[in-house]
């Protein structure tokens, strides 16, 4: 059987962090960084990226997961419509296994999750100087500050799956 490229695509905080995250699993093939649109009051354009991945190393409800645990997955702050938290479906039986998902995971948070489960509409990537921004600039205050902690979240709870 073929092991065709899954895809699916995250919003939740700054995009350079989210693709720093997705950019360190294995089974991740490529992360694109920029803006997704969702439909209608979700057709503007949010921090995303889309993570093309291998479901037989990483399973969706792993990349679910770590998404749902390396942003504020239960704060509906004030910078929400530029740091939507959101994950993007490609298609009807992603939609619905993903809302079994979340329903699944929210036992585990205190708080209630804020994450929608949108249907992805379009994508508008990130201008080149900023993409693969953690690799390119580890020691930047930035990386360092808000990267940093979610890649030792990932080498503490979802080793297994860290490059």
């Amino acid at each position: 059987m073929e092991n065709k490229l899954q895809r699916i695509a995250f919003g939740g905080g700054c995009h350079w962090c989210t693709e720093a995250v997705f950019q360190s699993l294995k089974g991740v093939v490529t992360v694109e960084q920029g803006f997704v649109a969702s439909t209608d009051e979700y057709a503007s354009f949010s921090e995303a990226v889309i993570v093309h991945f291998s479901s037989k190393i990483i399973p969706l409800v792993v990349l679910v997961e770590i998404h749902l645990n390396t942003h504020k997955s239960t704060s509906n702050h004030s910078m929400r419509d530029k740091y939507r938290s959101a994950i993007y479906s490609f298609n009807t039986e992603q939609d619905v296994n993903l809302k079994q998902m979340l329903k699944e995971f929210q036992i585990i948070f205190n708080d209630a999750l804020i994450t929608q489960i949108l249907p992805f509409k379009s994508f508008k990537p990130s201008e080149a100087q900023f993409k693969d921004y953690y690799y390119s600039n580890p020691e930047k205050p930035f990386c360092k500050t808000f990267i940093n902690p979610k890649l030792k979240l990932l080498l503490e709870r979802f080793s297994k799956y860290v490059k």
